[in-house]
């Protein structure tokens, strides 16, 4: 569904407002602004709670951290969604991009901090961070790497390596006492949690869609609360006011093995967003070239910084949200703005924070199982862009057997050294090396192991034009490409009738003139 542009009115003078540059009234301004902030919330805070309660068990952080982890997040979220609306300098891709955690760093951060520390998930952090701005330029270059059939098989991990995750959340690992692990009545809470994500999703006002885990969380939270699962004991204490504290778990520590497996991430990541702000491009009819994709990923990096700053994590542009301007078909890049706004203001509130550490780990499992289904589900989506051939088979195969080995086996690599055993340790980074390589190696045949160029790259002529080339890039839009080739063949077709109906009419005056010279 795409946003249209209103028709020019008035005289020459009047210059037409792009609906991406339009302000609406402060009131409704909120109002929509609240709404992305709803669609996102979900997901925003299930990355702290995912790595911050994976630390609590590798002993990392205590649970009182926890809280701090969540509004740290919501605070640098909001911050980055205004510098990507707004624009800050070449900071800023200026379209109606939310900005949140990425899920493709959770794996590598658990396993990044239960090795070296969470001062060395900063470092970390920080240091892709600022990578992610130096290549951002030269990043039309750099994503031809990674085609659907990488990144696709990256984003399948990501999924299966989380699942694990949410079975911890279910099984509820991190409770003191082994009698409240593994209960009845915690599978029931985790299955009736499921149902309901699940019931939204299916039976809701596609408005609401974009709500279902959020929704699953909140009654089944409401649920738990009835059956004592939930435990508000860390509410009372947190401060309604406080503003996050830069390097509050300490200053941040720089290991090699850890830089380099996230900057792989950061990668990833940039191959995320980039299909993220063409996407959003397209749906608001204004296409995106070189200099707003550049800004955009500028932008991820500045905003990855300053989660490493402030005790997060890497950032990205979320999809959902993308989903929403489509759908709600308000393409204004001040509305997310406005949703910005909010999410600093949430940040600011510890005790809302707070209350997130409430939630019965079984919800948490319930809506993980869903939530991280999906995740698996949208790499899966990608991977069906792919033309299948044995070859490209193998190499999805193998790098996904790779990937999930530590996951089926922990402790597989604990006996190598402590630099390619962290590399290997994270089933993310080893197997996007392995992925990364096989297709470089494997699938050469007819440019398979490329991605297209950005417009203006084409090496060669004669396809779609305009937005559609970016499209193509991070996304392999076969749809859009298969919808030129019909229209490309209906106009051969046609042509083809009227050459002959041309041809049938000049017979005919042929045959007129000899009928008359008789």
């Amino acid at each position: 569904m795409n946003v249209s542009v209103p028709e020019t009115a008035g005289t020459d003078e009047a210059t037409p407002v792009h609906p991406v540059d339009q302000r609406p009234p402060l009131p409704r301004l909120i109002i929509l602004g609240l709404q992305h902030v709803l669609a996102m919330y979900a997901g925003a805070v299930a990355v702290p709670l995912i790595v911050g309660g994976a630390l609590i068990n590798a002993g990392q952080f205590d649970a009182a951290d926890l809280h701090h982890l969540v509004v740290a997040d919501l605070f640098v979220a909001g911050i980055a969604s205004v510098i990507q609306s707004i624009g800050l300098w070449r900071f800023g891709a200026k379209l109606p991009l939310m900005q949140g955690v990425s899920f493709v760093a959770v794996a590598p951060m658990i396993s990044i901090g239960s090795e070296h520390g969470v001062t060395a998930i900063y470092g970390s952090v920080i240091v892709t961070g600022v990578v992610m701005i130096l290549v951002a330029p030269l990043f039309a270059k750099i994503v031809r790497y990674f085609p659907p059939l990488v990144t696709g098989t990256i984003i399948t991990v990501v999924g299966l390596s989380l699942l694990s995750v949410a079975a911890g959340w279910v099984f509820n690992g991190s409770a003191a006492d082994e009698a409240d692990q593994g209960t009845a009545a915690g599978f029931v809470l985790a299955l009736v949690t499921l149902v309901i994500v699940i019931a939204i999703h299916r039976f809701a006002p596609a408005s609401m869609k974009s709500l279902a885990v959020l929704g699953g969380i909140i009654v089944g939270t409401v649920i738990g609360q009835f059956m004592g699962k939930t435990d508000w004991s860390e509410v009372g204490p947190a401060d309604w006011v406080g503003v996050p504290t830069p390097f509050q778990f300490g200053a941040p520590t720089f290991d090699a093995a850890s830089i380099f497996t996230m900057v792989i991430v950061g990668l990833v990541i940039m191959t995320e967003t980039t299909g993220d702000i063409i996407a959003i491009g397209d749906v608001v009819k204004k296409p995106v070239d070189g200099r707003t994709l550049s800004d955009g990923l500028r932008a991820d990096g500045l905003s990855t910084v300053l989660g490493g700053v402030f005790n997060t994590f890497p950032y990205t542009a979320f999809a959902q949200n993308v989903g929403l301007v489509s759908l709600s078909r308000i393409a204004s890049r001040f509305v997310v703005t406005a949703a910005g706004v909010i999410l600093v203001l949430l940040g600011l509130l510890p005790k809302m924070g707070a209350v997130v550490t409430g939630i019965p780990s079984e919800v948490l499992g319930g809506a993980g199982v869903a939530l991280f289904g999906m995740v698996t589900a949208s790499g899966i989506r990608t991977l069906s862009t792919v033309a299948w051939t044995e070859t490209r088979a193998l190499i999805v195969g193998v790098s996904i057997a790779v990937a999930m080995l530590p996951s089926v086996q922990p402790g597989m690599y604990e006996k190598l050294p402590d630099e390619l055993g962290m590399i290997v340790d994270s089933g993310i980074s080893a197997g996007a090396i392995v992925v990364i390589l096989l297709n470089l190696l494997l699938n050469r045949e007819n440019g398979g192991h490329l991605a297209p160029a950005l417009a203006g790259e084409q090496e060669t002529a004669g396809g779609p034009t305009g937005d559609s080339e970016s499209t193509s890039v991070v996304l392999n839009n076969s749809e859009r490409a298969a919808a030129w080739a019909v229209r490309k063949a209906e106009d051969a077709r046609t042509a083809v009738a009227e050459a002959r109906a041309a041809a049938a009419k000049a017979e005919e005056i042929r045959a007129a003139e000899e009928r008359k010279q008789e």
